[in-house]
């Protein structure tokens, strides 16, 4: 029996939450069209007759003195530590940059960790596919190099099959039917933060968090009360829309998706707040990004 801790890291938008879900075969961590729209350790769980993988989501690296970047710098570092083996996903139809250094200094940093290099974005036209090669086996020494398209599941298989092979021996961590540990409240606040992301622009994705108030299960029906909240009075606008129909598709758009995740009827009061400057507060980004 085969099991590990796997790190999955890269540059933003290299398709990293969208490979998790398709090698869990389920929808375990938000997408968007937005750079670093994961913001904490998510994990996914597959299980397979040879063993359990268990990968662990990150944030993108990203080059940033700010304060709210460098706590996603340290949920990155933190996934290194507690991980057995690392998952380089990279996107192949961009050229390697200082970003990609960063990655590859990180990585050496951790050299007695297996590393899996993924190109992926394969199956777009335009790439750098030699060039990020060249540059990964000078550099990173990887144990194995593919290709993948995570979103049409192009190689998805195979690097399953083969991160599989290359764990270790060991025992199941989590049981057979486990895709995610991620608390039920947890889950409810990503996925209305990815159906707000959707539905605005600009600094509004990365000013936005939801918190979630209060939850009570009533007999099958659980209760929540969540608030999208953001940093100026302007933004509160753009959130809530003309006449409101904006929050309330973002409300209607998470009931939808709730509904395929959960055995029970989630009822959900959804609401727009400001808290100035939250990106600079440190106790809340201590309990927010871990």
């Amino acid at each position: 029996m085969k099991s590990a801790f796997v790190a999955i890291i890269g540059r933003p938008s290299a398709g990293k939450s969208t490979l998790l879900n398709a090698l869990c075969r389920e929808k375990v961590s938000i997408t968007a069209n937005v750079p670093q729209t994961t913001r904490n350790k998510i994990r996914g769980i597959v299980t397979e007759e040879e063993g359990q993988l268990v990968f662990i989501d990150t944030p993108g690296i990203h080059h940033s003195e700010k304060k709210f970047n460098q706590y996603l710098k340290d949920v990155v570092y933190s996934s290194l530590e507690e991980a057995d083996m690392v998952l380089y996903v990279v996107d192949s139809t961009r050229p390697p940059g200082s970003e990609e250094q960063e990655v590859i200094s990180l990585l050496n940093k951790q050299s007695e960790k297996p590393v899996l290099l993924v190109l992926n974005k394969v199956d777009q036209k335009g790439n750098y596919k030699s060039e990020i090669r060249g540059l990964m086996t000078t550099n990173v020494h990887p144990k194995a190099l593919m290709e993948t398209s995570a979103l049409n599941g192009l190689g998805v298989d195979a690097l399953r099959d083969r991160l599989i092979e290359l764990a270790p021996e060991g025992e199941l961590m989590y049981p057979e039917e486990f895709y995610t540990d991620q608390e039920p409240e947890f889950r409810i606040a990503e996925i209305i933060r990815e159906k707000a992301i959707s539905q605005t622009s600009q600094e509004i994705p990365h000013a936005l968090y939801v918190e979630i108030a209060d939850t009570e299960m009533k007999g099958n029906e659980l209760w929540v009360r969540a608030f999208l909240t953001v940093e100026s009075e302007s933004q509160v606008g753009i959130v809530v829309g003309k006449e409101g129909k904006r929050i309330k598709w973002i409300r209607i758009a998470s009931l939808k998706e709730f509904r395929k995740i959960f055995d029970y009827k989630v009822r959900l009061d959804l609401r727009v707040k400001v808290n100035p400057r939250w990106r600079r507060k440190d106790y809340l980004l201590k309990g927010m990004l871990k």
